[in-house]
C-alpha cells in the first residue's frame, strides 16, 4: 500500500477526500454518495476510488482522465440546454453502482487503488481541463462516461474554474450523490442529467446493486428546487424489467408532479449487453407507448433515444405545435422558433429551454 500511495501521489491523483468523517476504531465514513461507506484502515470504498490510509481518507482519481471527447450536448442526452452547442465530455474510473448491463464497465469497474491509471491520462489539473475545453471551442464541460459524483474532489474544483471561464457545467449521473455532496457542487453546476431507471426498488436491487430509488428521487428534486439546476431525465427501457405500463406511468407522473410538466424525459432503447445479453432490444412499440404515457401524465417534452426516428427527437411548442428545434441523430438545428429567453417565438409559451 505504501508504494501504491506514493505512485498515486506522484501522479497527482491523491487528494484528501471531502466529506470524510472519522467514526472511531480507525474507521472513516465517506459521505460523498448514499452508500456512506465505513472504511477501515487500509480499506477502500465500494467505488474503489477512496482509501483509508493511516487514518485519512484519500481520493485516488484526482486529475485522472480515462475518456474524453468534444460532443454535441444532445449526446448526453440534453435537449433543452444550449441546443446545438459542443461540450467537452470527460470521465475517470470507478462507480458506486454495479449495473449488470453497464457498457462502460472497463472504466466503471476499474480499481484505481490497485492499477487503474496505466491506461489513463493523469495530472490533468482543472486549469488544464478548462484550457482544453476552450482550445477546442467547447461551450461547456460534462462529467460523464462513469459516475461523476464519486469524482467530487476534482469536479468541484473544475466546476468552479469553469464558471470563472464562462463555461457551462453538466453532470451525467445516476443520481446517487448525498444531499451534502450535491450541496458542495450545487452553486457551480448548471445541468443535472439524471437516470431514473425505475420506480421499482427491485430493479435497483437486482440490476444496479443499490437498495432503493427513493434517495435518487430526493436528490434529483433537490438539484432543481434548491440549486436551480436544469434537470433532464432518462429512462433506458429494458424489456421485462422496467417496461410495464404501471412502472412507466409512475415514472412519468413523478417527473411531472415533482419536477414539472416541462421537464424533458428521454425514453431510450435498451441494447442487450453484459448479464442481460439474453434480453431483447426494446421494441419500438414499447417506446411509443412510453411516449404516450408521458404525454398522458402531462409531460410536454418526451423524446425517443437510441432509435432512428423522423420526429421523436424534435422539440415542438406544446401549445401551438410550432417546430422549435429539429434533430436528426446528433445533428441539431434551431429553426428560429425560439427566443433568447427560451420561449416559443410564435405564441410566447415558455419551453424550459436555455439558449
Amino acid at each position: 500500500m505504501d508504494k501504491r500511495i506514493a505512485q498515486l501521489r506522484a501522479f497527482g491523483a491523491l487528494k484528501k477526500a471531502v466529506l470524510a468523517e472519522n467514526i472511531g476504531e480507525g474507521r472513516i465514513e465517506c459521505n460523498i454518495c448514499q452508500r456512506r461507506c465505513r472504511i477501515s484502515e487500509g480499506g477502500v470504498g465500494y467505488c474503489r476510488t477512496k482509501v483509508n490510509y493511516h487514518g485519512t481518507l484519500y481520493d485516488t482519481i484526482y486529475g485522472v482522465i480515462s475518456s474524453a471527447a468534444a460532443d454535441p450536448i444532445e449526446k448526453k442526452p440534453v435537449y433543452h440546454y444550449k441546443p446545438g452547442s459542443r461540450c467537452f465530455s470527460v470521465g475517470t474510473l470507478g462507480c458506486n453502482f454495479r449495473c449488470v448491463f453497464c457498457q462502460n464497465w472497463q472504466i466503471a469497474y476499474a480499481d484505481p487503488v490497485e492499477s487503474g491509471e496505466e491506461a489513463c491520462r493523469t495530472g490533468v489539473t482543472p486549469e488544464i481541463l478548462v484550457a482544453w475545453a476552450k482550445d477546442i471551442n467547447c461551450e461547456g464541460v460534462a462529467w460523464t462516461y462513469n459516475e461523476p459524483s464519486i469524482w467530487l474532489n476534482y469536479t468541484l474544483d473544475c466546476a468552479k474554474l469553469c464558471k470563472e471561464a464562462g463555461l457551462y457545467t453538466v453532470y451525467v449521473t445516476n443520481g446517487y450523490a448525498t444531499p451534502e455532496g450535491l450541496d458542495l457542487i450545487g452553486p457551480y453546476l448548471d445541468v443535472y442529467r439524471v437516470d431514473i431507471k425505475s420506480m421499482d426498488d427491485h430493479f435497483y436491487k437486482q440490476l444496479a446493486k443499490v437498495p432503493s430509488a427513493q434517495g435518487i428521487l430526493d436528490v434529483t428534486r433537490r438539484a432543481q428546487m434548491e440549486w436551480g439546476m436544469h434537470v433532464e431525465c432518462v429512462t433506458n427501457i429494458i424489456p421485462g424489467w422496467n417496461d410495464s405500463v404501471d412502472n412507466l406511468t409512475k415514472t412519468a407522473r413523478w417527473i411531472a408532479d415533482t419536477l414539472g410538466t416541462k421537464t424533458p424525459w428521454h425514453v431510450t432503447r435498451f441494447f442487450p449487453y453484459g448479464e442481460l445479453s439474453n434480453v431483447p432490444l426494446t421494441p419500438s412499440a414499447t417506446l411509443e407507448t412510453a411516449v404516450r404515457i408521458g404525454k398522458e401524465a402531462g409531460l410536454e417534452f418526451v423524446y425517443l433515444g437510441n432509435i432512428a426516428t423522423d420526429t421523436g427527437e424534435n422539440t415542438y411548442c406544446p401549445r401551438c405545435g410550432n417546430l422549435v428545434v429539429r434533430r436528426s441523430g446528433y445533428e441539431t438545428r434551431v429553426v428560429g422558433g425560439v427566443t433568447d429567453e427560451g420561449k416559443c417565438a410564435n405564441d410566447g409559451e415558455w419551453l424550459n429551454m436555455r439558449m
